[in-house]
Parts: C-alpha cells; sequence; structure tokens
C-alpha cells in the first residue's frame, strides 16, 4: 500500500507517523526525496495524524504523484511525550529532525490549528526547507480563539478534565452515540473528529501535553503567540490558507489577516465548514491542496535573501542589524 505506519526514535523518544509513497518511487537510484519538495501535514492540539487520514486516502484514490509525512506531534497520537517543551519552536525542531532523518532536505508544510502555528514557525526557523506553506484553519494568526481553549488556563483546569473526561464518561458517551444511532441520527464528519479529539484527553499523557502545549500558547485574553509580526519573512514562500467560514474555535477573519500580511498567499473558503474542512470537505480540500501545488513553484530561500529582508525592515535598527554599520 502507498501508506505506511512507522515508529521512529529521535532523541531518544518515540516518533510516529505515516508516509504516504507514490506508486513507482521508493528506496534505491531513482529515489530523489533529497531535491524534491515533500509534503508534510500537521495536525492540531489534542489531535492527532489521524485527522488526515480521510484526505491521504483522496490524495492515494487520485495517485497524487508527491511524498507525504503525517507526523504525530510529541505527546499527541502515539508518539511519546515532549519531555516539557511544548512550544511550536520544540514542535518545529521535531519536524525538521524528522525530515533529516528520512533523507529529506525540502518541504510544503501544511498545518491545520496548532499545527499551523506549527508550520509558520518552521517556515521562521529552518527558511532554508520550506519550499511552500499551509494553513488551514491556523492558529498564530491573531489572539481570538474560542474561551473552551482560554479556560486551560485557569487553575485547576487538568483536574478538571481528568473528572470530565476519563474512562467513565466515554463509556457513557459512546453509549449515547449508540443509542442516537438507533434512532436514526448521525453526527457529522466535523462533529465525529471533534469527538475524536475530546476522547484523547482520556488518556492522563495526552490531557498533560494538552494542557501544557495550550498554556504555552493561550491565556484568558486569547492567543498570546503570534507570527504576524515575522511573516513578511516568508512572502516569497508560496502559501495557501484554507478556513471553514463557520469556523468557531479561531474565525475566519484570520484566513484574511494572512493574506494582509502575506499579499501573494492564495485563500481558500470553505463554505458551510467549521474548523476542520479538511474532513467535511475532503475531496474539494484535495483538489484545491492538488491544484496549489501543480501552480507554484517551491520556494528556495538563502540566508543572504533573510537578511537583506531583514536589514529593510523599518523597525530594525540598522546599526545593530548591520555589523559593517559605523558606531554611533
Amino acid at each position: 500500500m502507498p501508506t505506511s505506519e512507522y515508529d521512529a526514535v529521535l532523541h531518544g523518544s518515540n516518533l510516529h507517523f505515516w508516509e504516504y509513497v507514490p506508486d513507482g518511487t521508493g528506496s534505491g537510484e531513482n529515489d530523489t526525496r533529497s531535491d524534491e519538495d515533500v509534503l508534510v501535514l500537521l495536525h492540531g492540539i489534542a489531535g492527532s495524524g489521524q485527522t488526515w487520514m480521510p484526505l491521504l486516502a483522496e490524495l492515494e484514490r487520485r495517485r497524487f504523484g508527491h511524498r507525504v509525512l503525517v507526523p504525530d506531534l510529541p505527546g499527541h497520537g502515539e508518539s511519546a511525550s515532549a519531555g516539557g517543551d511544548y512550544s511550536v519552536g520544540a514542535f518545529a525542531n521535531t519536524v525538521r529532525d524528522l525530515l533529516l532523518l528520512l533523507d529529506h532536505q525540502h518541504a510544503t508544510v501544511l498545518g491545520h490549528s496548532l499545527g499551523g502555528g506549527v508550520a509558520m514557525q518552521f517556515a521562521y526557523q529552518f527558511p532554508e526547507m520550506c519550499g511552500r506553506l499551509g494553513l488551514v484553519g491556523s492558529g498564530g494568526l491573531g489572539p481570538e480563539v474560542t474561551v473552551v481553549l482560554r479556560a486551560t488556563s485557569l487553575p485547576g483546569a487538568k483536574l478538571t478534565l481528568r473528572l470530565t473526561v476519563n474512562r467513565a464518561t466515554l463509556a457513557l458517551t459512546r453509549g449515547l452515540a449508540r443509542v442516537a444511532r438507533k434512532l436514526g441520527l448521525r453526527m457529522s464528519a466535523e462533529g465525529r473528529e471533534l469527538a475524536h479529539h475530546l476522547a484523547s484527553l482520556a488518556d492522563p499523557r495526552r490531557r498533560t501535553a494538552f494542557v501544557h502545549t495550550a498554556r504555552n500558547l493561550i491565556d484568558l485574553r486569547g492567543q498570546r503567540v503570534s507570527a504576524t509580526d515575522r511573516l513578511y519573512l516568508a512572502a516569497s514562500v508560496p502559501t495557501l490558507v484554507a478556513w471553514g467560514n463557520r469556523d468557531w474555535l479561531i474565525p475566519a477573519s484570520h484566513a484574511h489577516r494572512a493574506t494582509v500580511l502575506m499579499p501573494g498567499a492564495q485563500v481558500q473558503m470553505f463554505n458551510g465548514a467549521k474548523h476542520f474542512p479538511h474532513v467535511s470537505a475532503t475531496e474539494r480540500f484535495a483538489e484545491v491542496l492538488v491544484d496549489f501545488l501543480a501552480g507554484t513553484t517551491a520556494a528556495r530561500l538563502k540566508i543572504e535573501e533573510l537578511r537583506s529582508l531583514l536589514l529593510d525592515d523599518p523597525e530594525i535598527d540598522a546599526h545593530i542589524a548591520d555589523p559593517t554599520a559605523s558606531p554611533r
């Protein structure tokens, strides 16, 4: 099968991931993985790589011609915990290390929610490796976020989750779901996806990762980690922004904010979709993604170019940014 599951050991810890390999490629002299852009799909908070499986199945049906990597970020899915560092920078490091381990030098990095923030951080930390960027209902573009996530910064949030999301409450919920199905009631694709995310918090390890990750990024006022002041550095990186127009977790207005910060970005709104357009509108999402990849050329940024951008930034004091400048 083109898609397989693997476990890698990074820095002594397990990292679980899926890899899609197009038919006709593999190891050997015809394998050009070092030169091509692999597509990396990053999930959101409390999620896992499983969120991308419907999309992978659709891409496989379309005989998609790019390699795809889908990791479980540390502390999520079947990957080991992050050792205490649940920042977007640490997650971006994990993505870089997995790419290098598998001999990929360049990537199109597409992230959903938290994964979008990680994707932007990856582009900032490792610009020479980021050929394209994809943001799906992404975090990191403004403070607005649902009150549910803001509440994770309150004292006792972890205890509250332990009391409300555990094996007993999951069993009760599943029983009610069975009754609902017998009555002919059906949950939407997005509803099922959200339920999977919530159910993951019954696992103490994942619950810890969720709380620590959320507190790294969010406080009572909203998202406190933002990429907006640095996105100009990635202005030449082809970027796809996809959002559900009914997203209640992170508002769709953030998609338009991204286009102001990155005027060349392509924006696709998914009417009727909420926070998981890649799940609720998988076929259209696949079409948008395939068209984006076919219609853009991957960037190959050089450090010298980034330095020029920094020196052109009016907010940066040239006497500090340029060591050749004369002293005051």
